[in-house]
């Protein structure tokens, strides 16, 4: 049999074959259709395929449980893997790899497997993945670049590309790459995702907001992840231009509640009540229910990136469980044996104490720790617009530490991408008359008021 993009799998059923495609288009699409790929293994466990995509979903649980979860999947999959395609003996040692940690083996097969097929969507989404997971931005493009011009027709691959360019900061080519995209599936969610970020980082506010609002209803039938991450940056934008009631419809609606045992909507739910309470926004007692899903993950290390989200919604609300996380945040920055040693030691973790002394309003300690890390945040995983909490955490603390000239440098440099931003310059007015320049805090308050008036 084939799979939907033409290659060749091993499979004596329709059904399961069916089960396959749906989670390779599940799974680069975002639909929720990918999860049936756990059923169709576990009735089929001969079709070593179908067991080692059903491995890789619970990887994606993102948690301490999820290679135990997998284990009995690829178990089965390595015992009928003989009888496979080496494109189908690579994928299985790839997720293999990944439940024993060896993130560097699984990218070195992974990239195996996209030289000799181009085509394999699903394989070069699970690279970007976990290329995006080091920080690895131009890894992510030339992962992604392979696909042409095999794979020219497929949407999704124009989606994967245009994230790359993002996040090598190539923004034109970004947005050419996701338009295309869209020109060949307009609901190309990622698509989207790729364009709010170039919007976001070249100060495109107000047209990000139309844009992202035009494009939202596309998002109703996705998976919990890519619906309620893109609202997420539709509530940037919406802080921006002081929408207020906006920002918190969209986060009861659309950002929090759609699967709140899930990492990514609670470090999307964290760092949002974040922003909008360092822009000066109420959030009711919305912090109370995030904190106590984000509390039942115990101790979880699995991703510096993700650990650092939970470490400052436990602190935030004072929660016991964040002196438990610090204490492992420590234990796995003393760890030498794992691959991104470097990145806990030397990043995540001047960066917990950073924000473990912010919640504790030991401003000193939160500047110092956080300024060392911040330079090299990008070496523990997320976006350019997501690490963004970690600078305005950072920021925080100068303007509760009386440190007026050292924020403004910060928030004039914030300027250059967010100009007529309110909360920004809302900040600048303070700052401003704090440092005897009354004239320019006028500006700035000026500039915060005119953008109120333009969004109504």
């Amino acid at each position: 049999m084939q799979d939907l993009y033409g290659l060749p799998i091993t499979c004596t059923r329709d059904s399961t074959r069916r089960a396959i495609d749906d989670f390779i288009h599940g799974f680069i699409s975002y639909q929720p259709k990918a999860t049936g790929i756990i059923a169709a293994a576990d009735a089929d466990q001969d079709c070593a395929l179908a067991n080692a995509y059903a491995a890789m979903l619970w990887m994606f649980l993102e948690a301490p449980v999820a290679p135990q979860k997998a284990a009995p999947y690829i178990a089965r999959a390595r015992t009928v893997a003989q009888g496979s395609t080496p494109r189908e003996q690579q994928i299985i040692a790839a997720v293999d790899a990944w439940t024993r940690g060896d993130v560097p083996g699984l990218l070195k097969i992974c990239d195996a497997i996209t030289d000799d097929h181009p085509r394999d969507m699903a394989t070069l989404k699970l690279a970007q993945y976990h290329l995006f997971n080091l920080g690895d931005a131009p890894g992510m493009l030339r992962a992604a670049l392979k696909a042409l011009p095999e794979a020219a027709d497929i949407p999704y691959a124009h989606g994967m590309i245009a994230f790359g360019y993002e996040q090598c900061h190539l923004l034109d080519r970004a947005e050419t790459a996701a338009r295309h995209a869209m020109s060949l599936r307009h609901d190309e969610a990622w698509a989207h995702h790729a364009i709010a970020h170039v919007m976001l980082t070249e100060g495109r506010i107000a047209e990000g907001a139309v844009f992202l609002e035009e494009v939202a209803p596309t998002w109703a039938g996705l998976n919990s992840f890519m619906r309620s991450h893109n609202w997420w940056h539709l509530a940037l934008f919406y802080i921006s231009l002081g929408r207020e009631n906006e920002v918190r419809a969209a986060f009861d609606t659309h950002v929090w509640g759609l699967a709140k045992d899930y990492s990514q909507d609670q470090v999307g739910a964290a760092s949002l009540l974040a922003r909008m309470e360092f822009a000066g926004i109420d959030v009711g007692e919305r912090w109370a229910d995030v904190a106590d899903h984000v509390a039942a993950r115990g101790a979880d290390t699995v991703n510096p990136f993700l650990t650092l989200q939970y470490l400052y919604a436990l602190s935030r609300t004072g929660r016991a469980e964040a002196e438990t996380l610090m204490a492992a945040i420590r234990s796995r920055a003393e760890d030498d044996s794992q691959h991104d040693h470097i990145a806990w030691r030397d990043v995540a973790l001047p960066a917990a104490t950073g924000i473990d002394a912010h919640a504790r309003g030991d401003w000193p300690v939160a500047i110092a720790d956080l300024a060392r890390a911040l330079p090299r945040m990008a070496e523990i995983g997320g976006s350019h617009a997501q690490r963004d909490l970690f600078e305005q955490i950072h920021l925080d603390a100068l303007v509760r530490d009386g440190r007026a000239s050292t924020a403004q440098q910060v928030l004039e440099m914030r300027r250059t991408y967010d100009p007529d931003g309110v909360p920004l310059n809302l900040m600048l007015g303070e700052v401003y008359t704090k440092t005897g320049l009354p004239d320019l805090a006028a500006e700035a308050r000026a500039r915060a008021q005119a953008t109120l008036a333009a969004a109504g």
